[in-house]
């Protein structure tokens, strides 16, 4: 847009507007004092008639709905809701309370700490708005249960889904290496991909996690580099199992 100095306007305005105002072709007189400040006091007092907020009435406090502010919130809800993050948070809710048991689909090598004959279960245990926990139960032999880990979910809304992997002792007390994970950098409504910052950086190729979830038939955990499985497992969601005692801690 062409920039228009303000004395260029006033200089088009007083051209355009004849000195003496008329009414169809006719002068008017000039108005005398007095009739000029009865017309002004005349025009307060209908200004004052109104019933407008600052006229003794609080404005609603119940926000337009066809307000633009409002219209913008609504629009803002609508893409989170339609966002493949939150169809995938759902899906997760699709199966809270109960468990399933999975196997070992890939190890790579140096991925000990599953040999493939255990006994994996995964427990939808809670689910909230901000928080959904999957403690992992790895079986060490007759009665005899590693229950140290907990997948932890957490909505962002329209900032994503965000990974944690709670570690703990049998005593409750946190492992020292605990709490890491990454946010979602991509995903569909029926998986997500999380990134781990410190290896990403070190390695110079993707290095995190993968996460799908198929009500009713599957789900799947697993770490990644590049667009490789390097550790693997799926459970069977077709069929469910007794849900395992707590977590260590819990």
């Amino acid at each position: 847009m062409k920039s228009t100095s303000v004395e260029a306007v006033a200089l088009r305005s007083r051209s355009a507007v004849p000195e003496t105002p008329t009414i169809s072709g006719n002068p008017l007189s000039p108005v005398s004092g007095s009739v000029a400040v009865l017309l002004i006091a005349a025009l307060f007092i209908l200004g004052g008639c109104g019933s407008g907020p600052g006229n003794g009435e609080r404005p609603s406090a119940a926000p337009d709905p066809e307000s633009p502010m409002q219209m913008e919130t609504g629009q803002d809800e609508q893409v989170v809701a339609d966002a493949p993050s939150h169809v995938f948070w759902s899906r997760l809710h699709e199966h809270c309370g109960e468990a399933f048991e999975g196997r070992l689909v890939t190890a790579a090598p140096g991925f000990d700490l599953l040999d493939g004959s255990e006994r994996l279960i995964v427990h939808f245990r809670s689910c909230s708005d901000f928080e959904t926990r999957l403690p992992f139960h790895i079986e060490e032999g007759p009665d005899a249960w590693d229950r140290s880990r907990t997948w932890v979910f957490f909505n962002h809304g329209a900032d994503g889904i965000e990974l944690r992997h709670d570690h703990r002792h049998q005593d409750g007390s946190e492992e020292e290496n605990t709490w890491y994970g990454g946010d979602a950098i991509e995903g569909g409504t029926y998986w997500q991909r999380f990134v781990y910052p410190p290896r990403t950086e070190e390695m110079g190729v993707f290095m995190g996690w993968r996460v799908e979830i198929h009500p009713n038939e599957r789900f799947t955990y697993g770490t990644m580099r590049d667009e490789e499985w390097t550790f693997r497992v799926d459970f069977d969601l077709s069929q469910n199992v007794d849900p395992p005692p707590p977590p260590w801690g819990f």
